[in-house]
């Protein structure tokens, strides 16, 4: 039975991510409020035991924390979901698209992304009216910072490049999800065509919900290096996406305010660690990486299966 005034809030996450997951949540629970009860549920498929026990050990008395496997749903589309997947991303991408089924008892949700850190009541982002669209999020701050990604998403998916949305911060009327049968679509697609795409789950929901897509400010979905400056007092939520992490590279912008929650929790000397081992090696695959995204996008441009292709399949 849900609490008076539970918001629920979801993550993905699998065993690898505990670290930066725990930041996360500890950000979450230093700025919720006494007034509320919060639910948050972790989308998984096989995290261990010993995993969810350390992320159950900050529940409080109104912040409870759920697990949810979703193993059979990934087992079902394996070579579907995988196939498209690049060595930066993992199948815990797609699971926020299974919301709507999993939690009918819901009909709003937040989903976030574990590599951030809240300096704001998780709260005030879920009871942003959505005005009867499906979702809220905030324009990518990569796209709007590259004139090739920009082509990208217009030329792919369809969708103008300043309402092309990040999906790592989300607002999700699930009742109106549910009705325009996202899900549905999105497996429909997936499984008939699966076009190659440099976004998985991303460029999916930017195609899905087109239209119906209520933007929300850039404090509540800050990625460092991305668009303008904001000072930390204007902050909302900062998002440390795509490669440069700042468990793995010193110079990231917000950094500090990553350190400082991450301080006050039991994995500050495994991220530090982590940010000491890190090489050379790995950061040059970082910047290959962003590179071949892009050649990746080209070529995508070029090809005959593009989403716009199949758009009256949709």
């Amino acid at each position: 039975m849900n609490r008076p005034n539970e918001i629920p809030v979801f993550f993905a996450s699998d065993d690898n991510y505990i670290p930066c997951l725990a930041v996360a949540i500890h950000s979450l629970e230093k700025n919720a409020s006494k007034k509320n009860n919060y639910k948050l549920i972790i989308l998984h498929s096989g995290m261990s035991e010993k995993g969810k026990q350390e992320i159950k050990e900050f529940e409080q008395e109104n912040i409870k924390i759920d697990f949810k496997d979703i193993s059979n749903i990934e087992n079902d589309l394996k070579d579907d979901l995988a196939l498209r997947l690049r060595d930066y991303y993992s199948s815990t991408i797609y699971y926020r698209i299974f919301i709507g089924s999993l939690f009918p008892e819901y009909h709003k949700a937040v989903y976030i992304d574990s590599d951030v850190v809240l300096l704001d009541d998780i709260a005030n982002l879920y009871n942003t009216d959505l005005e009867g669209n499906i979702i809220g999020a905030i324009p990518d701050g990569v796209v709007h910072d590259s004139k090739k990604l920009q082509d990208y998403v217009e030329v792919n998916d369809g969708v103008e490049n300043k309402k092309y949305f990040n999906s790592g911060v989300l607002v999700i009327d699930l009742d109106k999800f549910r009705e325009t049968r996202v899900e549905e679509r999105f497996v429909r697609i997936l499984t008939k065509y699966n076009c190659d795409t440099i976004a998985p789950d991303q460029d999916y929901l930017n195609i899905l919900c087109k239209d119906k897509v209520k933007y929300l400010p850039l404090s509540w979905d800050k990625m460092p290096d991305y668009c303008e400056h904001l000072d930390e007092k204007d902050l909302h939520l900062i998002h440390y996406n795509m490669f440069r992490k700042p468990w793995h590279y010193r110079d990231v912008e917000y950094s500090d305010i990553f350190w400082k929650y991450a301080k006050e929790t039991k994995y500050y000397d495994e991220l530090k660690k982590e940010l000491e081992s890190y090489t050379d090696e790995q950061r040059k695959k970082d910047a290959k990486g962003g590179e071949n995204m892009v050649i990746m996008a080209e070529n995508i441009m070029k090809s005959n299966q593009k989403f716009t292709d199949i758009k009256e399949n949709m």
